[in-house]
């Protein structure tokens, strides 16, 4: 008894421990976010902004973006899977196979989620009305303000809320670690490719990802408190 108790007690406190470091992680990320905000609405300059920009140009020819043609084009090609129509086909097929394992409740809270967070997106950038950076040419189409960067702060809301799921039900640690870092990996590439291609100021993708890593944070909790419970299965070892 006394070691069962233990290990409840044990389990008790990781779980409030993983609790505490979402909410203070949420917390923060929002609270950049919201600095960030005030001081793009002021008017307020980042000189960061200017100079990371213009590292990714030729100098003298701002129209050209550094490196190979072929980086150019990967460039367009990484800051597509960060785009509204990949992201919807992968919201549409990851909702699907969730109400296909009869996940309904998860289904609902990541379908809601992908759409509230493009609206809160598009709130967000006509609210604060920051245009885009003319400092450089654009070298992808854009259509709405600059911040936040719809692309930052959307693909951390599929790809690393989908990539915890995964990782969840993984059971090689392993497994675990390649799934959260591939996440990782695609949410900066996406961002940068935003900024190399001269259609976002950094601090737009800053705000993005900030944001988008909170709501991704949040709906992982939620997402896993909603995963059904299964009881464990007695199996027993065949005799000698």
């Amino acid at each position: 008894m006394r070691a069962a108790r233990a290990i409840l007690s044990d389990l008790a406190r990781r779980v409030e421990v993983r609790l505490l470091l979402t909410f203070v992680a949420v917390a923060a990320g929002i609270s950049a976010f919201a600095a960030l905000t005030d001081e793009v609405r002021e008017g307020g300059a980042f000189g960061i902004d200017r100079t990371l920009l213009l590292a990714f140009r030729l100098s003298g020819h701002l129209d050209v973006a550094s490196g190979p043609r072929w980086a150019r084009e990967a460039a367009r090609d990484v800051t597509a899977l960060g785009g509204f129509t990949v992201l919807l086909l992968v919201s549409i097929f990851a909702t699907a196979m969730l109400l296909i394992h009869r996940r309904r409740l998860q289904a609902l809270v990541f379908a809601s989620t992908v759409l509230l967070a493009q609206g809160l997106s598009e709130l967000l950038k006509a609210w604060v009305g920051r245009p885009r950076p003319m400092l450089v040419s654009h070298l992808d189409l854009v259509y709405s303000s600059s911040f936040p960067s719809g692309h930052a702060m959307m693909t951390p809301v599929v790809y690393l809320t989908l990539a915890s799921v995964l990782a969840a039900s993984a059971r090689r640690r392993s497994e675990k670690v390649l799934l959260l870092c591939a996440a990782v990996l695609l949410t900066v590439a996406v961002g940068v490719s935003r900024v190399y291609l001269g259609v976002h100021w950094p601090s737009d993708v800053l705000g993005g990802w900030c944001l988008g890593g909170s709501v991704a944070l949040a709906v992982t909790l939620a997402l896993r408190r909603a995963a059904p419970h299964r009881r464990p299965v007695a199996t027993f070892a065949p005799f000698p």
